[in-house]
């Protein structure tokens, strides 16, 4: 009966942004109230050897099988970062049961776009150059001063420490889905070192956004506030069961 009950309730679907693991929505997740799912991208077993040949499709893939074995039927798909770019694609795959789509700091590009397409102007053009020579794994300090710009000490070690290098081609392959036909609200980062405002405005026009929240955080809000994710998309669920847009807010 409970299983029954789980199906029929409106779950999440969180999906985390480069180098990172689901693990970073605990503490949203916790006491939410709703079924929710922290998908994760392939090669988080730190026994084997990143797969540089993959490609958005192949994380796509990996991911869209954790939602079809879970047992929720409706569910709101949030969002981070480079996830917003894995999530247009997910959203593709599962139109019907997709109830709303939430992007928190996130990659939004155009159809035909790529992360990289997403980035200001020179990183735009310098960015394919620095995936080849550099790799997906940031130094040190640049995850510690952009990432977790506003985490203490203890998160952002952790952060640095366990920071996966993604596969080159998910930052370059082209998104070939269309923004998807739901209830869509951006939750902007205003102290953000990774996105900047005016980046983050251009993904809000991007994704079309029916709403959108600020919070006065860095680039990892689920960390440093996850009281007050939780707050958005409560709000944002209840908007959705009701059938109601949510509404441009600050």
């Amino acid at each position: 009966m409970k299983q029954d009950m789980t199906k029929e309730e409106l779950g999440f679907v969180f999906i985390h942004g480069a180098g990172l693991n689901g693990g970073v929505w605990d503490y949203v997740v916790e006491g939410l109230g709703h079924p929710y799912l922290k998908v994760e991208y392939p090669l988080r077993d730190r026994n084997v050897i990143s797969g540089h040949h993959l490609g958005l499709e192949d994380y796509v893939n990996h991911m869209a099988e954790q939602v079809r074995t879970w047992g929720t039927n409706k569910f709101v798909i949030v969002a981070h970062s480079l996830g917003g770019v894995l999530a247009m694609e997910l959203a593709s795959r599962f139109t019907g049961r997709v109830a709303g789509f939430v992007a928190i700091g996130a990659a939004i590009p155009k159809r035909g776009g790529s992360f990289v397409s997403v980035l200001p102007f020179p990183l735009r053009a310098i960015m394919p150059i620095i995936l080849k020579t550099a790799g997906t794994k940031p130094p040190e300090s640049a995850i510690r001063n952009g990432l977790c710009s506003d985490l203490p000490e203890e998160q952002a070690s952790r952060i640095a420490a366990e920071f996966v290098p993604e596969s080159r081609r998910v930052y370059t392959d082209r998104v070939q889905a269309s923004i998807p036909d739901v209830p869509k609200l951006y939750v902007k980062l205003t102290q953000d070192k990774e996105f900047g405002l005016s980046t983050q405005d251009s993904m809000i026009a991007n994704l079309s956004a029916d709403g959108v929240e600020s919070l006065s955080t860095g680039h990892l809000p689920m960390l440093s506030d996850p009281r007050g994710v939780q707050r958005i998309l409560d709000g944002f669920a209840n908007q959705v069961n009701e059938g109601r847009h949510p509404v441009i807010s600050s």
